[in-house]
Protein backbone atom coordinates (compact mmCIF):
# COMPACT_ATOMS: atom_id res chain seq x y z
CA UNK A 1 0.00 0.00 0.00
CA UNK A 2 1.16 3.52 -1.36
CA UNK A 3 1.76 5.44 2.71
CA UNK A 4 0.78 9.56 1.92
CA UNK A 5 4.66 10.59 1.91
CA UNK A 6 5.45 8.51 -0.93
CA UNK A 7 2.17 10.05 -2.30
CA UNK A 8 2.81 13.50 -1.84
CA UNK A 9 6.52 12.59 -2.89
CA UNK A 10 5.35 12.01 -6.76
CA UNK A 11 2.30 14.41 -6.69
CA UNK A 12 2.03 16.59 -9.47
CA UNK A 13 -0.36 18.63 -7.60
CA UNK A 14 1.60 22.21 -7.74
CA UNK A 15 1.73 23.03 -3.66
CA UNK A 16 3.49 19.32 -3.78
CA UNK A 17 5.69 20.46 -6.08
CA UNK A 18 6.64 23.66 -4.34
CA UNK A 19 6.90 21.70 -1.07
CA UNK A 20 9.81 19.33 -2.63
CA UNK A 21 11.77 22.17 -3.97
CA UNK A 22 11.91 23.90 -0.80
CA UNK A 23 12.94 20.76 1.14
CA UNK A 24 15.39 20.01 -1.57
CA UNK A 25 17.54 23.23 -0.37
CA UNK A 26 18.42 21.35 2.37
CA UNK A 27 19.80 18.43 0.67
CA UNK A 28 18.57 15.82 3.55
CA UNK A 29 19.71 18.29 6.23
CA UNK A 30 17.62 20.09 9.04
CA UNK A 31 18.35 23.59 8.68
CA UNK A 32 20.92 25.02 10.97
CA UNK A 33 17.44 27.85 12.90
CA UNK A 34 15.88 24.67 13.44
CA UNK A 35 12.54 25.10 11.01
CA UNK A 36 11.54 26.18 7.47
CA UNK A 37 10.40 29.71 7.25
CA UNK A 38 7.25 31.14 4.96
CA UNK A 39 6.45 34.69 4.30
CA UNK A 40 3.99 36.89 2.91
CA UNK A 41 4.23 40.46 2.97
CA UNK A 42 1.50 43.26 3.13
CA UNK A 43 1.31 46.55 2.33
CA UNK A 44 -0.89 47.82 5.15
CA UNK A 45 -1.36 51.60 2.67
CA UNK A 46 -5.28 49.98 2.68
CA UNK A 47 -7.34 47.04 3.66
CA UNK A 48 -6.96 43.69 3.29
CA UNK A 49 -8.24 42.54 -0.51
CA UNK A 50 -8.62 39.00 -2.35
CA UNK A 51 -4.87 39.25 -3.72
CA UNK A 52 -4.21 38.91 0.27
CA UNK A 53 -6.56 36.08 1.05
CA UNK A 54 -4.76 34.36 -2.41
CA UNK A 55 -0.73 34.75 -1.60
CA UNK A 56 -1.43 33.08 2.30
CA UNK A 57 -4.07 30.10 1.19
CA UNK A 58 -1.39 29.09 -1.44
CA UNK A 59 1.46 29.62 0.75
CA UNK A 60 -0.54 27.76 3.55
CA UNK A 61 -1.45 25.21 1.19
CA UNK A 62 2.78 24.49 0.35
CA UNK A 63 3.55 24.87 4.02
CA UNK A 64 1.17 22.02 4.57
CA UNK A 65 2.42 20.44 1.52
CA UNK A 66 5.91 20.53 3.10
CA UNK A 67 4.90 18.90 6.56
CA UNK A 68 4.07 16.00 4.52
CA UNK A 69 7.09 15.09 3.36
CA UNK A 70 9.02 16.58 5.98
CA UNK A 71 9.86 16.46 9.31
CA UNK A 72 11.05 19.77 9.41
CA UNK A 73 8.98 22.33 12.34
CA UNK A 74 7.65 25.12 9.73
CA UNK A 75 7.01 28.81 10.37
CA UNK A 76 4.69 31.43 8.19
CA UNK A 77 5.30 34.82 8.91
CA UNK A 78 2.86 37.67 7.22
CA UNK A 79 4.87 40.67 7.13
CA UNK A 80 3.55 44.40 7.37
CA UNK A 81 5.59 46.90 5.87
CA UNK A 82 4.22 49.47 8.03
CA UNK A 83 6.89 52.12 7.25
CA UNK A 84 6.21 52.69 4.29
CA UNK A 85 5.20 56.34 3.69
CA UNK A 86 2.24 57.62 2.84
CA UNK A 87 1.91 58.09 -0.43
CA UNK A 88 -1.71 59.08 -1.24
CA UNK A 89 -4.82 59.30 1.21
CA UNK A 90 -7.36 55.99 -0.04
CA UNK A 91 -10.47 57.52 -0.73
CA UNK A 92 -12.88 54.77 1.03
CA UNK A 93 -11.79 56.61 4.69
CA UNK A 94 -12.81 59.33 6.77
CA UNK A 95 -11.34 62.57 7.76
CA UNK A 96 -9.05 63.03 4.29
CA UNK A 97 -7.79 66.63 4.85
CA UNK A 98 -6.68 65.27 8.34
CA UNK A 99 -4.58 62.14 6.55
CA UNK A 100 -3.53 64.94 3.76
CA UNK A 101 -1.26 66.86 7.00
CA UNK A 102 0.80 63.44 7.22
CA UNK A 103 1.59 62.72 4.01
CA UNK A 104 4.76 60.74 3.17
CA UNK A 105 5.05 59.84 7.15
CA UNK A 106 5.24 56.18 7.69
CA UNK A 107 1.56 54.77 8.01
CA UNK A 108 2.76 54.36 12.20
CA UNK A 109 3.15 57.70 12.49
CA UNK A 110 -0.38 58.57 10.90
CA UNK A 111 -3.23 59.06 12.97
CA UNK A 112 -5.81 56.60 12.72
CA UNK A 113 -8.88 58.34 10.85
CA UNK A 114 -10.88 55.86 12.40
CA UNK A 115 -9.97 56.69 16.45
CA UNK A 116 -9.77 53.38 17.60
CA UNK A 117 -5.84 52.57 17.15
CA UNK A 118 -2.58 53.93 17.94
CA UNK A 119 -1.94 55.20 13.95
CA UNK A 120 -3.58 54.48 10.75
CA UNK A 121 -0.52 51.43 10.42
CA UNK A 122 -1.54 49.90 13.38
CA UNK A 123 -5.62 50.04 12.04
CA UNK A 124 -4.88 48.23 9.26
CA UNK A 125 -2.45 45.75 10.70
CA UNK A 126 -5.33 45.32 12.59
CA UNK A 127 -7.76 44.94 9.97
CA UNK A 128 -5.19 42.61 8.53
CA UNK A 129 -4.89 39.88 11.52
CA UNK A 130 -8.59 40.16 11.84
CA UNK A 131 -8.91 39.02 8.12
CA UNK A 132 -6.92 36.44 8.12
CA UNK A 133 -8.29 34.81 11.38
CA UNK A 134 -11.41 34.99 10.07
CA UNK A 135 -10.15 32.47 7.56
CA UNK A 136 -8.66 30.25 10.30
CA UNK A 137 -4.57 30.89 8.96
CA UNK A 138 -2.23 29.86 11.35
CA UNK A 139 0.62 32.85 10.90
CA UNK A 140 3.47 34.66 13.27
CA UNK A 141 2.80 38.64 12.64
CA UNK A 142 5.73 41.19 12.07
CA UNK A 143 5.61 44.45 11.82
CA UNK A 144 8.05 46.03 9.82
CA UNK A 145 7.88 48.94 12.25
CA UNK A 146 8.62 47.05 15.30
CA UNK A 147 11.22 45.10 13.17
CA UNK A 148 12.84 48.32 12.18
CA UNK A 149 13.19 49.86 15.93
CA UNK A 150 13.93 46.72 17.98
CA UNK A 151 16.99 46.11 16.79
CA UNK A 152 15.84 43.21 15.06
CA UNK A 153 17.03 44.47 11.71
CA UNK A 154 20.21 46.18 12.77
CA UNK A 155 23.14 43.63 11.93
CA UNK A 156 21.55 43.33 8.12
CA UNK A 157 21.01 47.33 8.23
CA UNK A 158 24.86 47.69 9.15
CA UNK A 159 25.22 45.32 6.78
CA UNK A 160 23.43 47.22 4.31
CA UNK A 161 26.21 50.65 4.91
CA UNK A 162 29.21 48.06 4.73
CA UNK A 163 28.11 47.15 1.39
CA UNK A 164 26.07 49.84 0.33
CA UNK A 165 28.03 50.10 -3.29
CA UNK A 166 27.48 46.22 -4.61
CA UNK A 167 23.77 46.94 -3.45
CA UNK A 168 23.63 49.83 -5.23
CA UNK A 169 25.18 48.94 -8.60
CA UNK A 170 22.47 46.13 -8.29
CA UNK A 171 19.86 48.97 -8.05
CA UNK A 172 21.16 51.76 -10.37
CA UNK A 173 21.38 48.90 -13.11
CA UNK A 174 17.61 48.53 -12.82
CA UNK A 175 17.04 52.55 -13.09
CA UNK A 176 16.65 55.18 -15.61
CA UNK A 177 19.69 57.40 -15.76
CA UNK A 178 17.43 60.18 -14.77
CA UNK A 179 16.48 58.31 -11.60
CA UNK A 180 20.03 57.14 -10.64
CA UNK A 181 21.34 60.79 -10.15
CA UNK A 182 19.43 60.64 -6.86
CA UNK A 183 18.77 57.19 -6.13
CA UNK A 184 19.58 55.40 -2.07
CA UNK A 185 19.00 52.26 -0.53
CA UNK A 186 18.22 54.25 2.02
CA UNK A 187 15.47 56.33 2.95
CA UNK A 188 16.39 58.54 6.00
CA UNK A 189 13.13 59.15 8.53
CA UNK A 190 13.69 62.99 9.26
CA UNK A 191 14.06 63.38 13.00
CA UNK A 192 12.10 66.52 12.98
CA UNK A 193 9.06 66.04 10.28
CA UNK A 194 9.03 62.21 11.33
CA UNK A 195 8.57 62.35 6.93
CA UNK A 196 10.38 59.43 4.75
CA UNK A 197 12.93 61.34 2.55
CA UNK A 198 13.73 60.33 -0.87
CA UNK A 199 17.08 62.10 -1.22
CA UNK A 200 20.49 61.53 -2.13
CA UNK A 201 23.50 60.21 -0.04
CA UNK A 202 26.43 62.39 0.97
CA UNK A 203 27.75 60.06 2.50
CA UNK A 204 27.52 56.40 4.02
CA UNK A 205 29.93 55.81 6.81
CA UNK A 206 30.54 51.80 7.00
CA UNK A 207 32.62 52.48 9.73
CA UNK A 208 30.32 54.21 12.15
CA UNK A 209 27.07 52.85 10.45
CA UNK A 210 25.70 56.11 9.64
CA UNK A 211 24.15 58.14 6.66
CA UNK A 212 24.74 61.80 5.65
CA UNK A 213 22.14 63.67 3.75
CA UNK A 214 20.69 67.34 2.90
CA UNK A 215 17.13 67.41 3.92
CA UNK A 216 14.59 69.12 1.48
CA UNK A 217 15.34 72.79 2.92
CA UNK A 218 19.20 72.25 2.30
CA UNK A 219 19.85 71.16 6.21
CA UNK A 220 22.57 68.57 6.81
CA UNK A 221 21.86 65.59 8.47
CA UNK A 222 23.53 62.33 10.16
CA UNK A 223 21.38 59.73 11.34
CA UNK A 224 22.28 55.96 12.19
CA UNK A 225 21.01 53.43 9.94
CA UNK A 226 20.35 51.17 13.13
CA UNK A 227 16.96 52.13 15.32
CA UNK A 228 14.71 52.84 13.37
CA UNK A 229 16.22 55.77 11.60
CA UNK A 230 16.09 54.99 8.09
CA UNK A 231 14.41 52.66 5.81
CA UNK A 232 15.44 50.50 2.81
CA UNK A 233 13.76 51.46 -0.39
CA UNK A 234 11.29 48.46 -0.91
CA UNK A 235 13.16 46.57 -3.58
CA UNK A 236 16.33 46.51 -1.53
CA UNK A 237 14.07 45.94 1.79
CA UNK A 238 12.56 43.00 -0.13
CA UNK A 239 16.07 41.28 -0.38
CA UNK A 240 17.35 42.53 2.98
CA UNK A 241 14.14 40.88 4.42
CA UNK A 242 15.36 37.48 3.24
CA UNK A 243 18.53 37.86 4.53
CA UNK A 244 17.72 39.04 8.50
CA UNK A 245 14.89 36.47 8.28
CA UNK A 246 16.74 33.50 6.36
CA UNK A 247 13.41 33.09 4.70
CA UNK A 248 12.95 29.95 2.97
CA UNK A 249 9.90 30.35 0.37
CA UNK A 250 7.92 33.70 -0.82
CA UNK A 251 5.58 33.93 -3.93
CA UNK A 252 4.35 37.02 -5.11
CA UNK A 253 2.66 38.05 -8.05
CA UNK A 254 4.32 38.26 -12.33
CA UNK A 255 3.90 41.72 -11.52
CA UNK A 256 7.00 41.63 -9.66
CA UNK A 257 9.25 38.96 -11.66
CA UNK A 258 11.11 41.31 -13.54
CA UNK A 259 12.32 42.39 -9.79
CA UNK A 260 13.46 38.97 -9.07
CA UNK A 261 17.26 38.88 -9.69
CA UNK A 262 17.10 42.34 -7.79
CA UNK A 263 15.49 40.57 -5.04
CA UNK A 264 18.09 37.62 -5.36
CA UNK A 265 21.03 39.66 -5.94
CA UNK A 266 20.65 42.26 -2.69
CA UNK A 267 19.80 39.01 -0.16
CA UNK A 268 23.15 37.37 -1.27
CA UNK A 269 25.81 40.44 -1.58
CA UNK A 270 23.90 40.35 2.81
CA UNK A 271 25.11 37.10 3.09
CA UNK A 272 22.16 35.45 2.77
CA UNK A 273 20.33 32.41 0.19
CA UNK A 274 17.70 33.71 -2.07
CA UNK A 275 14.19 31.95 -0.71
CA UNK A 276 12.88 29.52 -3.23
CA UNK A 277 10.04 31.89 -4.72
CA UNK A 278 6.89 31.08 -7.07
CA UNK A 279 5.45 33.74 -9.21
CA UNK A 280 1.55 33.40 -9.84
CA UNK A 281 -0.31 34.65 -12.88
CA UNK A 282 -2.52 37.87 -12.21
CA UNK A 283 -6.38 38.04 -12.02
CA UNK A 284 -8.38 39.18 -14.77
CA UNK A 285 -11.95 41.33 -14.82
CA UNK A 286 -14.60 39.96 -16.99
CA UNK A 287 -12.98 42.00 -19.91
CA UNK A 288 -9.83 40.58 -19.50
CA UNK A 289 -7.92 43.57 -17.58
CA UNK A 290 -5.76 43.54 -14.51
CA UNK A 291 -7.59 43.48 -11.76
CA UNK A 292 -6.70 47.19 -9.89
CA UNK A 293 -7.58 48.15 -6.51
CA UNK A 294 -7.59 51.82 -7.47
CA UNK A 295 -9.85 50.93 -10.46
CA UNK A 296 -11.92 49.03 -8.21
CA UNK A 297 -12.70 46.23 -11.52
CA UNK A 298 -13.06 42.26 -10.99
CA UNK A 299 -13.76 41.09 -7.54
CA UNK A 300 -13.79 41.95 -3.74
CA UNK A 301 -13.20 38.92 -1.02
CA UNK A 302 -16.54 40.88 0.12
CA UNK A 303 -18.80 40.31 -2.92
CA UNK A 304 -17.17 36.82 -3.17
CA UNK A 305 -18.14 35.48 0.21
CA UNK A 306 -21.93 37.60 -0.31
CA UNK A 307 -22.50 35.07 -2.98
CA UNK A 308 -21.03 31.48 -1.92
CA UNK A 309 -18.48 30.04 0.92
CA UNK A 310 -15.27 30.47 1.61
CA UNK A 311 -14.16 27.08 0.24
CA UNK A 312 -15.09 27.71 -2.84
CA UNK A 313 -13.24 30.56 -2.76
CA UNK A 314 -9.91 28.92 -1.81
CA UNK A 315 -10.90 26.20 -4.85
CA UNK A 316 -10.86 29.14 -7.52
CA UNK A 317 -7.17 30.20 -5.53
CA UNK A 318 -5.68 26.50 -5.94
CA UNK A 319 -6.62 26.05 -9.62
CA UNK A 320 -3.65 26.97 -11.79
CA UNK A 321 -1.47 30.09 -10.32
CA UNK A 322 0.93 30.31 -13.02
CA UNK A 323 -2.25 30.61 -15.51
CA UNK A 324 -4.12 34.22 -15.39
CA UNK A 325 -8.04 34.00 -14.83
CA UNK A 326 -10.71 36.00 -15.23
CA UNK A 327 -11.95 36.76 -11.74
CA UNK A 328 -15.92 38.11 -12.12
CA UNK A 329 -19.26 36.98 -10.74
CA UNK A 330 -19.73 34.92 -13.30
CA UNK A 331 -17.12 32.17 -12.03
CA UNK A 332 -18.49 31.93 -8.89
CA UNK A 333 -21.08 29.37 -9.24
CA UNK A 334 -18.23 27.00 -11.49
CA UNK A 335 -16.23 27.27 -8.49
CA UNK A 336 -18.86 26.12 -6.21
CA UNK A 337 -20.12 23.88 -7.93
CA UNK A 338 -16.76 21.99 -9.11
CA UNK A 339 -15.28 22.36 -5.17
CA UNK A 340 -18.35 19.86 -4.39
CA UNK A 341 -17.27 17.83 -7.13
CA UNK A 342 -14.14 17.50 -5.78
CA UNK A 343 -15.31 16.66 -2.52
CA UNK A 344 -17.80 14.21 -3.84
CA UNK A 345 -15.14 11.91 -5.72
CA UNK A 346 -12.12 12.24 -2.56
CA UNK A 347 -13.80 9.41 -0.88
CA UNK A 348 -13.48 6.90 -3.60
CA UNK A 349 -10.12 7.93 -4.60
CA UNK A 350 -6.68 6.41 -3.93
CA UNK A 351 -4.09 8.17 -1.92
CA UNK A 352 -2.42 8.74 -5.12
CA UNK A 353 -5.00 10.73 -6.53
CA UNK A 354 -6.19 12.30 -3.35
CA UNK A 355 -2.97 14.14 -2.90
CA UNK A 356 -3.70 15.60 -6.76
CA UNK A 357 -7.31 17.09 -5.53
CA UNK A 358 -7.45 19.92 -4.64
CA UNK A 359 -10.01 19.96 -1.56
CA UNK A 360 -7.01 17.77 0.23
CA UNK A 361 -5.17 21.55 -0.13
CA UNK A 362 -7.61 23.90 0.63
CA UNK A 363 -8.77 20.90 3.84
CA UNK A 364 -4.94 19.70 4.98
CA UNK A 365 -5.94 16.22 4.19
CA UNK A 366 -8.97 16.16 5.82
CA UNK A 367 -12.20 17.33 3.23
CA UNK A 368 -15.79 17.33 4.96
CA UNK A 369 -18.59 15.38 3.28
CA UNK A 370 -20.47 16.80 0.30
CA UNK A 371 -24.34 17.27 1.64
CA UNK A 372 -24.66 19.26 -1.39
CA UNK A 373 -27.60 16.47 -3.44
CA UNK A 374 -28.74 19.72 -5.71
CA UNK A 375 -25.93 22.06 -7.63
CA UNK A 376 -25.11 25.47 -7.09
CA UNK A 377 -26.41 26.40 -11.05
CA UNK A 378 -29.39 24.26 -10.34
CA UNK A 379 -30.25 26.09 -7.18
CA UNK A 380 -30.09 29.53 -9.50
CA UNK A 381 -32.44 28.17 -11.93
CA UNK A 382 -34.52 27.25 -9.81
CA UNK A 383 -34.37 30.98 -7.97
CA UNK A 384 -35.44 32.27 -11.14
CA UNK A 385 -38.61 30.51 -11.91
CA UNK A 386 -39.75 29.90 -8.12
CA UNK A 387 -39.83 33.28 -6.87
CA UNK A 388 -38.01 32.54 -3.47
CA UNK A 389 -37.21 35.26 -1.50
CA UNK A 390 -34.58 33.45 1.00
CA UNK A 391 -33.68 29.81 1.32
CA UNK A 392 -36.65 28.53 2.79
CA UNK A 393 -38.70 29.52 -0.50
CA UNK A 394 -36.45 27.12 -1.75
CA UNK A 395 -36.75 23.96 0.47
CA UNK A 396 -39.89 22.92 -0.40
CA UNK A 397 -38.93 21.67 -4.33
CA UNK A 398 -35.59 20.43 -3.02
CA UNK A 399 -37.36 18.28 -0.27
CA UNK A 400 -39.81 16.85 -2.89
CA UNK A 401 -36.63 15.58 -5.42
CA UNK A 402 -34.39 14.58 -2.01
CA UNK A 403 -36.75 13.55 0.80
CA UNK A 404 -34.13 12.75 3.27
CA UNK A 405 -32.71 16.10 2.91
CA UNK A 406 -33.06 19.30 5.43
CA UNK A 407 -31.32 22.06 6.70
CA UNK A 408 -30.26 20.63 9.32
CA UNK A 409 -28.40 17.31 7.86
CA UNK A 410 -28.00 19.48 4.87
CA UNK A 411 -26.01 22.77 6.12
CA UNK A 412 -24.09 23.46 3.11
CA UNK A 413 -26.93 22.80 0.48
CA UNK A 414 -29.01 25.15 3.22
CA UNK A 415 -26.25 28.11 2.92
CA UNK A 416 -26.06 27.69 -0.82
CA UNK A 417 -29.79 27.50 -1.31
CA UNK A 418 -29.41 31.42 0.38
CA UNK A 419 -26.64 32.31 -1.35
CA UNK A 420 -28.37 31.34 -4.55
CA UNK A 421 -31.37 33.47 -4.10
CA UNK A 422 -29.42 36.71 -3.18
CA UNK A 423 -26.51 35.84 -6.51
CA UNK A 424 -30.11 35.47 -8.69
CA UNK A 425 -31.38 38.49 -7.06
CA UNK A 426 -28.42 41.08 -7.82
CA UNK A 427 -26.41 39.39 -10.54
CA UNK A 428 -28.99 37.43 -12.57
CA UNK A 429 -32.32 39.22 -12.81
CA UNK A 430 -31.56 42.72 -14.13
CA UNK A 431 -29.71 41.23 -16.76
CA UNK A 432 -32.42 38.18 -18.10
CA UNK A 433 -33.73 38.85 -21.68
CA UNK A 434 -36.88 36.69 -22.24
CA UNK A 435 -37.65 36.05 -26.00
CA UNK A 436 -39.90 34.29 -27.99
CA UNK A 437 -39.91 30.71 -29.50
CA UNK A 438 -39.75 30.78 -32.92
CA UNK A 439 -41.97 28.25 -34.71
CA UNK A 440 -39.83 25.27 -35.04
CA UNK A 441 -38.99 25.68 -31.54
CA UNK A 442 -42.91 26.41 -30.35
CA UNK A 443 -44.16 23.02 -31.73
CA UNK A 444 -40.70 21.12 -29.78
CA UNK A 445 -42.12 23.09 -26.57
CA UNK A 446 -45.68 22.09 -27.21
CA UNK A 447 -44.76 18.42 -27.53
CA UNK A 448 -42.49 18.15 -24.58
CA UNK A 449 -45.78 19.58 -22.51
CA UNK A 450 -47.80 16.99 -24.17
CA UNK A 451 -45.34 14.69 -23.11
CA UNK A 452 -45.14 15.63 -19.44
CA UNK A 453 -48.34 15.96 -18.88
CA UNK A 454 -48.25 11.78 -19.46
CA UNK A 455 -45.29 10.80 -17.90
CA UNK A 456 -45.10 8.43 -15.13
CA UNK A 457 -41.34 7.92 -14.94
CA UNK A 458 -41.47 9.85 -11.26
CA UNK A 459 -38.26 12.45 -11.02
CA UNK A 460 -35.65 10.59 -12.50
CA UNK A 461 -33.60 12.94 -13.86
CA UNK A 462 -31.69 10.97 -15.98
CA UNK A 463 -35.23 9.48 -17.80
CA UNK A 464 -36.36 13.26 -17.65
CA UNK A 465 -33.39 14.48 -19.69
CA UNK A 466 -33.06 11.55 -22.45
CA UNK A 467 -36.77 12.70 -23.16
CA UNK A 468 -36.24 16.05 -23.32
CA UNK A 469 -33.16 14.87 -25.66
CA UNK A 470 -35.74 12.83 -27.85
CA UNK A 471 -38.06 15.74 -28.08
CA UNK A 472 -35.17 17.99 -29.86
CA UNK A 473 -34.09 15.00 -31.91
CA UNK A 474 -37.76 14.57 -32.85
CA UNK A 475 -38.00 18.22 -34.08
CA UNK A 476 -34.48 18.39 -36.41
CA UNK A 477 -32.65 20.36 -34.09
CA UNK A 478 -28.99 20.08 -34.78
CA UNK A 479 -26.81 20.29 -33.21
CA UNK A 480 -28.95 19.66 -30.33
CA UNK A 481 -27.08 22.35 -27.84
CA UNK A 482 -29.63 24.27 -29.68
CA UNK A 483 -32.25 22.76 -28.42
CA UNK A 484 -31.55 23.54 -25.21
CA UNK A 485 -30.30 26.30 -26.07
CA UNK A 486 -33.89 27.49 -27.07
CA UNK A 487 -35.10 26.18 -23.53
CA UNK A 488 -33.05 28.45 -21.58
CA UNK A 489 -33.50 31.62 -23.29
CA UNK A 490 -37.60 30.73 -23.51
CA UNK A 491 -37.91 29.86 -20.28
CA UNK A 492 -35.00 31.01 -17.70
CA UNK A 493 -33.95 34.13 -19.90
CA UNK A 494 -30.42 33.32 -20.24
CA UNK A 495 -28.28 31.55 -22.78
CA UNK A 496 -27.59 27.97 -21.06
CA UNK A 497 -27.87 26.68 -17.93
CA UNK A 498 -28.23 23.39 -16.19
CA UNK A 499 -29.13 19.63 -17.64
CA UNK A 500 -32.30 20.09 -18.26
CA UNK A 501 -33.81 16.95 -17.01
CA UNK A 502 -32.54 17.52 -13.44
CA UNK A 503 -34.31 21.11 -13.70
CA UNK A 504 -37.63 19.61 -14.57
CA UNK A 505 -36.85 16.89 -11.36
CA UNK A 506 -36.34 19.72 -9.07
CA UNK A 507 -39.13 22.01 -9.87
CA UNK A 508 -41.52 19.89 -10.65
CA UNK A 509 -43.64 18.21 -13.34
CA UNK A 510 -46.49 20.06 -13.04
CA UNK A 511 -44.24 23.79 -12.14
CA UNK A 512 -42.46 23.13 -15.21
CA UNK A 513 -45.34 22.09 -17.55
CA UNK A 514 -47.30 25.62 -16.69
CA UNK A 515 -44.04 27.70 -17.19
CA UNK A 516 -43.88 26.47 -20.68
CA UNK A 517 -47.12 27.27 -20.99
CA UNK A 518 -46.55 30.67 -19.92
CA UNK A 519 -43.86 31.58 -22.19
CA UNK A 520 -45.97 29.78 -25.16
CA UNK A 521 -48.37 32.65 -24.18
CA UNK A 522 -45.86 35.36 -23.92
CA UNK A 523 -45.94 35.84 -20.47
CA UNK A 524 -42.40 35.98 -19.59
CA UNK A 525 -41.81 38.07 -22.44
CA UNK A 526 -43.94 40.69 -21.21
Amino acid sequence: MVSLRDAAMNSKAWPFEEARAVLKRYGGKDPAKGHVLFETGYGPSGLPHIGTFGEVARTTMIRRAFEIISDIPTRLICFSDDVDGMRKVPENVPQQEMLRQHMQKPLTSVPDPYGEYESFGHHNNAMLRRFLDTFGFEYEFISATEFYKSGQFDATLRLCAERYDAIMAIMLASLREERQQTYSCFLPIHPETGRVLYVPMKEVNAKDGTITFDDETGREWTLPVTGGNVKLQWKPDFGARWAALDVDFEMYGKDHSTNTPIYDGICKVLGGRAPHHMTYELFLDDQGQKISKSKGNGLTIDEWLTYAATESLSYFMYQKPKTAKRMHFDVIPRAVDEYHQQLRAFPEQPIEQQVNNPVWHIHNGKPPESKMVVSFGMLLNLASVSGAKDAKGLWGFIKRYAPDASPETNPDLDAAAGYAVRYFADRIAPTRVFRLPTDVERAAMEDLVARLRVWDGGLDDEALQSMVFAVGKAHGFEPLRDWFKALYEVLLGASDGPRFGGFIALYGIDETVALIERALRGELVA
